[in-house]
């Protein structure tokens, strides 16, 4: 089983923002894959919806926490399918990477993002995989004030790229389900 994890913020306000990078993945890799509609669960604080891909069960989630606490729905997530961390794969935004570029990694520290070092802490480990969609340009990374920045919602110009960046990431999470993280790492990480 995979447990795929898509960060962001809840509610509208949040929707097309560059922080929401991991709903918005997620909603577009449920809808290639035909999974069935999102649904809250409680439970888990998060919306999920789950389906087989070839043998394996894929629970995909969206926290509704917020960004700075997602680590509290992923620390129930794994604890109630008695999952190892290794079979986490994490997708957010990234202002170290440049806009319209991806990067897989495996066992990294959180580089400041407030969401993934949430799920460090909750869990206890920094062993899973993360699909790090970049949201940064030279402007935007030299700035200081990254809170207002990753709020901001993507311009026109923009949306163009982004279309192709999450299919990009899509492939890479598919690859990584089928093949494994270190297959979608070479292929991708370049």
């Amino acid at each position: 089983m995979k447990l795929i994890v898509g960060l962001g913020n809840p509610g509208r306000k949040f929707e097309k923002t560059r922080h929401n990078l991991g709903f918005m993945v997620l909603d577009e890799f449920a809808k290639k894959k035909k999974f069935p509609k999102f649904k809250l669960k409680k439970e888990f604080l998060a919306m999920i919806s789950e389906k087989k891909i070839g043998e394996k069960k894929i629970v995909l989630a969206k926290p509704q926490t917020f960004m700075n606490n997602s680590g509290k729905s992923v620390k129930f997530l794994i604890e109630n399918w008695k999952l190892k961390s290794e079979n986490l794969i994490v997708v957010h935004d990234d202002l170290d990477i440049p806009f319209g570029k991806i990067k897989i990694s495996f066992g990294r520290g959180s580089a400041g993002h407030k969401g993934v070092q949430s799920i460090i802490d909750e869990i206890g480990t920094k062993d899973f995989v993360r699909v790090r969609v970049g949201i940064g340009t030279a402007n935007n990374r030299a700035k200081s004030n990254k809170k207002n920045l990753v709020l901001q919602k993507f311009s026109k110009k923009e949306e163009k790229i982004l279309k192709k960046v999450i299919d990009l990431t899509c492939k890479a999470i598919e690859i990584s389900i089928k093949e494994g993280a270190e297959k979608s790492m070479s292929e991708f990480n370049k």
